[in-house]
């Protein structure tokens, strides 16, 4: 598996908070040795931007007052 890069172009969002959120979701992946990850060749990052284009994961911003 590579990196969405298909999704990436078609991304319609915001590019700063999806990468965000992609590096923050391949943070907890590596963390809990998340089975996806060695299913695509150890590419923690690739899997967490796959995850969150297709809507398996998904994030929200938290604005603090």
């Amino acid at each position: 598996m590579v990196f969405p890069l298909e999704q990436l172009v078609e991304y319609n969002g915001n590019i700063y908070e999806i990468t965000v959120a992609a590096s923050l979701r391949a943070y907890q992946m590596a963390k809990i040795n998340d089975p996806e990850i060695e299913a695509n060749h150890d590419k923690v990052v690739c899997a967490a931007a796959r995850q969150l284009f297709t809507n398996r994961v998904t994030y929200r911003i938290e604005h603090k007052d």
